[in-house]
């Protein structure tokens, strides 16, 4: 890391506060894969010159596996108590690595007295591009084919499909696109806390089938915008034993390495 990054109460104590608060997320902050895309993403704010905390200790699981699964209870619990800390700190405007994290704090806090104007990463960086404060280039991925994974909380939740396509073309890279993209895109299996149990009996796995109409296109890389999609997405690389010639990575760890 460039620099260490400052906790809220860290901007408290020096009476300041942050352009931006940025929501780790569990995945970001105890998954040793994910906590690559969360440093990515952190140089990336630290080169943008962007001034930004973190909440450390004080950030809980928004909920969403609890809501997924079905404990509505739990999940206010969490909430209320991230709430609690976010209005605290007199909160407006966050930005996270995570399409749970971002579906959760954007659309299901509010009616719990959360209101923040809540990013994904993919936005704020497309933001920064265009504000040419980061500025990227081709790099390692100049013509190189890479295929992209819509995030089900991103694309068909939130309506977002453009912003990770355009960090792509910023690579000048070779974007191809499964069959099922966009509104039609493929679930890599972990959503709805599938993550954290085994699936049920079938005939596949829904990251194998996943997996196999990435592998299809011959990609350099397959990009995601979520942990979970990674975790699934290089599970099914694996299984299929390309681990060594196709790399799954997320758009932060793309445009930090160029």
């Amino acid at each position: 890391m460039e620099q260490p990054i400052k906790t809220m109460t860290e901007f408290m104590a020096e009476g300041k506060s942050p352009e931006v608060l940025f929501w780790v997320g569990c995945a970001g902050s105890f998954d040793d894969r994910a906590k690559k895309i969360t440093r990515a993403f952190a140089s990336l704010l630290q080169k943008a010159h962007v001034e930004f905390a973190i909440l450390g200790q004080e950030e809980g699981c928004t909920g969403d596996p609890a809501k997924r699964a079905g404990n509505e209870f739990l999940f206010q619990m969490q909430a209320m108590m991230n709430i609690e800390v976010l209005n605290a700190y007199e909160i407006k405007k966050i930005v996270t690595a995570c399409p749970h994290c971002f579906n959760t704090l954007k659309n299901e806090y509010p009616q719990l007295g959360g209101n923040y104007e809540v990013m994904h990463h993919t936005q704020f960086l497309q933001a920064l591009l265009n504000e040419g404060k980061l500025k990227v280039e081709g790099g390692s991925y100049k013509g190189k084919k890479i295929v992209f994974h819509d995030p089900c909380y991103l694309g068909r939740a939130n309506d977002e499909y453009e912003a990770p396509r355009v960090l792509l073309s910023g690579l000048e890279a070779d974007l191809v696109e499964m069959k099922r993209c966009r509104q039609n895109g493929l679930c890599c299996g972990a959503g709805g806390a599938q993550m954290f149990k085994e699936p049920e009996k079938g005939n596949k796995d829904i990251n194998i089938e996943r997996t196999e109409e990435a592998l299809k296109l011959n990609p350099h890389v397959i990009a995601t915008g979520c942990p979970f999609c990674n975790t699934m997405l290089t599970d099914g690389v694996k299984v299929k034993e390309k681990g060594s010639e196709i790399f799954v990575k997320d758009l932060a760890e793309l445009l930090n390495e160029n």
